[in-house]
């Protein structure tokens, strides 16, 4: 295969998220978005080092699996993958790609035990939060506002039979859009955000909505580009415009500089320019709210925003928030737990899944916890602290009847899996970078009646450093890329039994556990969720514990009169008190450095029999600061 050649093949599987791996009689190539069991033609992009990645030209004949599609925009839409397929079908295939990438690791390990796939309790209009965009379907054409389409990062396909979401979302999304591109047809100069111009000023529409309690929150996001087609004007010189106009609309001079400065064409009366100001965005906002609490909806609408945002980045983030309607928040419920959400909370987006999977995490870890139980622990005990598990109290209560368990949840978000574990834990610590969703843990934990928690704001790799607990559990549920190598590094050295992985992403899970298992630690269990059907993404839980010599597998013949036992007579190892000195002063110091300061303390030394080879050599001497370490070192092992 060369690079340009269109080839035909059976697409074999997919990998994941959406990688289909095609045979055919020239070979193997990997295509984006070709499905299991379809024969396509795809046009060869580059290959390297025998390996071809190629692009879909067509689907000359479908999959045998694949059925008549529930959405109208499948294909379009870049949104879905599997939606062709049938729910049961997709599952075999994300379990089919966890499965093959954890072997492809765990491979170094005898056995553990993979559970298979773990369904979402609904399918469709499961979504509890969709962010919509702003756009045209091509070039110059009307108004649309959905997903981009597929392969696109300028084109919008208007999504208004969506089935990922329920008909609330539906509805608000044909009502914006209507109401946007009714503006238009009557001449209001709004406009899409241009993502290669960087200009216009609709550019986002973000809708939230809790699945058990039906509340929801609905933000506009635009620019501060008001003026459409006059944009050298922005949002804030048009308001003030506006104020100016009304005061003087009867002076001629000043209805003409309006009409130069703030975007009133040649021609337009005082009366009609002043309309034109007073009726700017404010009014625009206005009919936008007054047109959302007009819709019967089976929820609730109880906050509406006006988001500013001026980034070049096609990201949804806000430069100012207005609240147009209620209130900035919204309340879910998960688990027996109370949450109150804001327009950027993290939260999982599938409140259902969500439950599934912080269920499925709560069990290994009750189930370590009770393999462990303190001496005289009945089942009736062991029965209590699940039973509270499920129906939070006050964690004081908790404490009492729990092991007594410090727990780090890292990356913890907006802390939903830390007041999970608070029941049954002496303390929870959570660590999260975005300090607006640390602000809510904390409001959470108060509301859930949580005193147990504690949730520190700042990245995973310096924190740790300033944490004085050290913890009995870990529970990890990193961003999409990962752990960073550095904080994996300090999170191994902790030395727990018991590490619980979460992960959104399974490739970037089998890199960590690769250093896992380098470090002594081994896989007990793994689990996929599906948290996000029809789309190519699947969430993994797996329960890590630190592995254990089996004595009865290695044999050791030695002999004691040929080893030096005075490392070991002195209440540390040389490797113990280098590793004590890195972790408490960030010091490398080396064997001959211990052994200068243990000759100091009087500590009697073995002999060296790497002595250099010329008599007059000399060798460097400890450092005063890296003395202080290792004299700190040993009295920490009680050596001094």
């Amino acid at each position: 295969m060369k690079k340009g050649q269109i080839i035909e093949g059976i697409v074999q599987r997919m990998d994941f998220p959406n990688k289909g791996i095609v045979s055919s009689e020239e070979g193997i190539c990997v295509v984006k978005n070709a499905l299991p069991g379809q024969k396509v033609k795809c046009g060869i992009n580059k290959v390297r080092k025998g390996k071809a990645e190629g692009r879909l030209l067509e689907v000359t004949k479908p999959s045998p699996l694949e059925c008549a599609s529930p959405c109208p925009h499948f294909g379009a839409c870049g949104g879905c993958t599997y939606l062709s397929f049938p729910y049961a079908e997709q599952l075999r295939i994300k379990e089919d790609q966890v499965k093959r990438l954890l072997d492809s690791v765990l491979c170094k390990q005898e056995d553990y035990r993979f559970e298979g796939i773990k369904a979402s309790p609904i399918c469709f209009g499961y979504r509890n939060k969709m962010e919509f965009s702003f756009g045209d379907e091509v070039k110059d054409g009307p108004l649309s506002l959905g997903m981009h389409k597929r392969g696109s990062f300028y084109d919008v396909v208007s999504v208004t039979d969506c089935q990922i979401v329920d008909e609330d979302y539906r509805k608000i999304l044909r009502c914006v859009k209507d109401y946007f591109t009714s503006l238009q047809e009557q001449g209001v100069p709004v406009s899409f955000y241009h993502r290669l111009r960087h200009t216009g000023y609709l550019r986002h529409l973000l809708v939230r909505k809790a699945a058990k309690t039906g509340e929801i929150l609905v933000a506009l996001v635009t620019t501060t580009q008001f003026a459409g087609k006059h944009e050298r004007n922005t949002g804030s010189e048009i308001v003030q415009s506006a104020e100016q106009t009304r005061k003087s609309a009867t002076e001629s001079r000043e209805q003409e500089r309006l009409a130069a400065e703030g975007g009133v064409q040649s021609g337009t009366t005082a009366k009609e320019g002043a309309w034109e100001m007073l009726h700017a965005e404010t009014q625009l906002l206005e009919g936008f709210k007054e047109e959302l609490l007009k819709l019967s909806l089976d929820g609730q609408i109880v906050g509406i925003l006006h988001t500013k945002n001026d980034s070049v980045a096609d990201v949804v983030q806000s430069d100012e928030t207005q609240i147009l309607y209620g209130q900035d928040y919204f309340y879910e419920e998960l688990l027996g737990l109370k949450f109150k959400i804001s327009q950027f909370s993290f939260f999982q987006t599938n409140s259902l899944g969500a439950e599934v999977l912080y269920q499925t995490a709560r069990e290994y870890i009750m189930d370590f916890i009770k393999t462990s139980a303190e001496p005289g622990r009945t089942e009736e005990e062991d029965k209590l602290s699940e039973e509270e598990c499920v129906s939070p109290a006050d964690s004081t209560v908790a404490g009492e009847n729990s092991q007594g368990k410090v727990v780090f949840d890292l990356y913890s978000g907006t802390g939903t899996i830390a007041q999970l574990m608070a029941p049954v834990a002496k303390k929870v610590i959570g660590v999260e970078i975005v300090e607006e969703a640390v602000e809510a843990a904390r409001k959470n934990a108060e509301l859930n009646g949580l005193h147990n928690c504690e949730f520190i704001a700042g990245d995973v790799l310096k924190v740790l450093d300033n944490i004085a607990e050290k913890p009995d559990i870990i529970i990890l549920d990193p961003p999409r890329d990962g752990i960073h190598p550095k904080a994996l590094d300090k999170i191994i050295r902790y030395g727990v039994d018991h590490i619980l992985y979460i992960s959104c992403k399974p490739t970037s899970l089998v890199r960590d556990l690769e250093v896992f298992l380098e470090r002594g630690y081994r896989v007990e269990r793994a689990v996929a969720v599906d948290q996000f059907p029809w789309t190519g993404n699947v969430e993994t839980v797996v329960l890590l514990s630190k592995g254990e010599v089996d004595s009865k597998k290695i044999r050791v013949e030695f002999s004691l009169e040929d080893m030096d036992m005075s490392e070991f007579q002195d209440g540390a190892t040389y490797t113990q008190i280098k590793d004590y000195v890195l972790e408490h002063s960030g010091l490398k110091v080396s064997n001959l450095y211990i052994s200068q300061i243990k000759r100091k303390c009087g500590i009697e030394v073995g002999k060296n029999y790497n002595l250099p080879k010329s008599e007059d050599s000399r060798q460097p001497l400890c450092p005063p600061e890296k003395e202080k370490a290792i004299r700190e070192a040993f009295k920490y092992f009680g050596i001094i």
